[in-house]
């Protein structure tokens, strides 16, 4: 039910917004004040950085010299994100690149030091988690630099060697890498949030889908309230004691009333529709000086069908296009802004279903099958992993095909990130069906020439990877 439009949709949503929020890593900046606590703590502070990816299989040494470290036949650590991560970053490969890179000076020590770590409890803790986040390995390396590396004495005697040595900035230097390690890791606690809103925001739509339904019975025992009200008056007329009850008593509303699925559904979740009486009252004015109410109000024929086609005519013609729905969904949640037009369509065909199948029908799933359920969280964890990688191919082609810069708005990038990491990943869906996909969300939720040039740019990525054998779909 929630089909692969919206899926990409939230997607391109949910990847916008963990990109402009994710915080990068960031190297802490030299000392201004030439202190010789200050220069000791700098220095210690790179050195540490460096053995950490020494420690992790990583090549960190000018001219590409060999660490003992890459002399095993199986160095367990080469597998962390964290140290590909910090290996990435342009200020630390300038480091490693630098003459007076001093990490050579710890090599008698490296070998025990890796031993001591992956025998660790702490590792073995680390390996069970599948997969370990960067917040994960964050905290590993903050537990492995306080019990195993600054506790070795053979490691302080290295660090004595420097002059400008002090207690001060040995406490210093570590105090400003654990820093650093935290800052990072909180990176991936963004990642892990972006993937529960998600989550989230599927459910949510979900959610929407039902509250269209509590919507028609609220409203329904709305009018049923004012025709037994009306009974009550000082003088009340034949009509308000004779009313029809045709609407009240609307056969396709009885059947959902009583339908098990939506009973279940309402035990977990309020109906918020009884906390919007100005709303609600605004709605049924209208359904009532409708033509389709009238018309409905006086026909011979009454059928379970009529009844379903009234409603399916409601939310189509008086609810959906309420300015004022628009604004109450708005305001219950965040992640209702763009579901509306897609789960309005879906609720009017559970209405269809009902009307063909009477009270049968089932409301429909949450998903089609499981691998539309898997089909987002796979979409979304792919792309933010080639996000770096797809953003230099995408910046490649603008300056290749003279595109003019200023027009790769951010939320462009971001559209052509999933399109490629679709095109890429899910070799089931055909290449016409992603293009037109994306350049559509682009057309809606980019610049006005976002769907031309996205289509432009990707047609040349496109066949790139074809020529490189890496795209062989149609």
């Amino acid at each position: 039910m929630i089909n692969r439009i919206l899926i990409r949709i939230k997607v391109v949503q949910m990847l916008y917004s963990y990109l402009l929020t994710r915080k990068d890593f960031t190297l802490e900046k030299a000392p201004e004040t030439a202190s010789k606590d200050k220069r000791f703590a700098y220095k210690l502070y790179l050195d540490l950085i460096l053995l950490i990816l020494e420690l992790s299989g990583c090549t960190v040494k000018p001219q590409n010299k060999r660490s003992p470290i890459q002399n095993l036949d199986l160095n367990l650590l080469s597998t962390l994100k964290l140290a590909k991560g910090l290996l990435s970053n342009d200020e630390i490969k300038l480091i490693i690149s630098r003459e007076d890179n001093n990490v050579e000076a710890y090599d008698s020590i490296v070998l025990r030091l890796h031993s001591k770590i992956v025998d660790s409890v702490a590792f073995k803790n680390l390996k069970k988690l599948k997969p370990a986040e960067i917040s994960d390995e964050a905290m590993f390396w903050k537990v492995m630099v306080n019990t195993v590396i600054v506790n070795d004495p053979q490691f302080v005697e290295i660090c004595r060697m420097n002059p400008d040595f002090t207690h001060v900035g040995f406490d210093l230097g570590v105090s400003m890498l654990l820093n650093t390690l935290s800052n990072y890791g909180d990176t991936t606690l963004s990642l892990v949030s972006a993937k529960k809103a998600l989550a989230t925001s599927f459910d949510k739509g979900y959610e929407l889908y039902h509250s269209l339904f509590l919507l028609m019975i609220e409203l329904t025992r709305l009018q049923r309230n004012r025709l037994e009200a009306a009974k009550s008056k000082n003088l009340p007329s034949y009509e308000d004691l004779n009313p029809n009850m045709r609407f009240a008593d609307n056969e396709f509303i009885r059947s959902i009333e009583e339908h098990p699925a939506l009973a279940k559904y309402q035990d977990k979740n309020l109906n918020f529709w009884t906390n919007e009486p100005l709303f609600t009252k605004h709605i049924l004015d209208a359904i009532l000086a409708s033509e389709v109410y009238q018309k409905y109000m006086v026909a011979e024929d009454q059928s379970f069908a009529e009844d379903c086609e009234l409603w399916r005519s409601i939310l189509k013609n008086i609810i959906l296009p309420s300015e004022e729905l628009g604004e109450i969904l708005e305001a219950q949640s965040i992640y209702w802004n763009d579901d509306l037009e897609i789960m309005g369509t879906f609720a009017m065909k559970s209405i269809k279903h009902f009307a063909n199948n009477g009270e049968r029908t089932s409301f429909l799933p949450q998903f089609k099958d499981d691998e539309d359920r898997d089909f987002g969280p796979k979409l979304f964890e792919s792309a933010i992993n080639k996000a770096d990688e797809y953003r230099e191919l995408i910046e490649q082609y603008v300056n290749n095909n003279s595109w003019d810069p200023d027009r790769l708005a951010f939320m462009d990038i971001v559209i052509m990130t999933v399109a490629i990491t679709e095109l890429t990943e899910f070799p089931l869906i055909p290449i016409p069906v992603t293009l037109n996909e994306y350049i559509e969300i682009a057309n809606c939720y980019s610049t006005p020439k976002s769907g031309q040039f996205i289509n432009g740019i990707l047609y040349s990525v496109i066949n790139k990877f074809k020529s490189e054998g890496k795209l062989n779909k149609v």
